[in-house]
């Protein structure tokens, strides 16, 4: 096995965008592609290692640009959220975003377009909801400690299966939020289940929070379970 990352800059909705493919370059021939959608801050090394941990499974993986070139913040920044903002209040640009993003990754040569799946990390996990409530092609999407209300308009069918990785103390998709996911998902016909670690917040994959006051916190036990529960399901879908 030899992971090799490549800068790949592309056009879209609102674009330049620079993404980052992880694959292995000793692969026999196209393996199934996941895209994977950073949290808050855009991407960033934490994103390309957890890419790497995928890419080892088998797959060819896409961290996703969704803010655009150079649209990146950290934690430290007053308005760390701005980029995120912009897409809030316009969801069907989020979605188109996403639809290019995948498109992309549909397009690598690593990839069997045909076996594609998305993962995302708190606003990635809205994204990836997102991705299937505008019909994508994908097989399957995982949200890790997501977003969860409903873009305000029509949703096309859905036919990805969803799998979500939810710390049941978040406060940013509190109880009513996560029962409200689950009652669109069983209206929209989905096949999805939600994976609910107790005990745990927001965040829970990210070992640079530590915010417990705000509900927002790493947790080893729910990364583990998440990362497990992720691996069955793109088995699941590919295996």
């Amino acid at each position: 096995m030899v992971l090799t990352r490549q800068t790949i800059i592309h056009d879209g909705p609102g674009g330049p965008f620079e993404s980052v493919a992880v694959v292995d370059d000793a692969a026999a021939g196209p393996v199934p592609g996941i895209l994977l959608v950073p949290n808050v801050l855009g991407t960033k090394e934490a994103d390309f290692l957890y890419a790497e941990k995928v890419a080892a499974l088998g797959y060819a993986v896409l961290v996703a640009d969704v803010f655009g070139q150079g649209k990146r913040t950290t934690r430290e920044d007053p308005d760390a959220g701005r980029y995120m903002n912009e897409l809030n209040a316009d969801r069907a640009l989020l979605r188109d975003r996403m639809l290019s993003g995948h498109a992309l990754l549909k397009d690598m040569p690593a990839v069997d377009a045909a076996r594609t799946a998305a993962i995302g990390f708190c606003f990635g996990g809205k994204c990836v909801l997102d991705l299937a409530r505008a019909g994508a092609d994908i097989a399957g999407g995982v949200s890790f400690h997501g977003v969860y209300e409903a873009p305000p308009f029509p949703n096309a069918t859905i036919t990805a299966k969803l799998l979500v990785c939810h710390g049941w103390e978040d406060p940013i998709a509190p109880p009513e939020a996560t029962v409200g996911l689950a009652k669109e998902l069983t209206e929209a016909g989905c096949d999805w289940q939600i994976h609910a670690y107790g005990h745990t917040g927001h965040a829970f994959t990210d070992e640079s929070v530590h915010m417990p006051e705000k509900g927002l916190a790493y947790s080893a036990d729910a990364d583990r379970r998440s990362f497990r529960a992720m691996v069955n399901f793109l088995d699941e879908l590919f295996g």
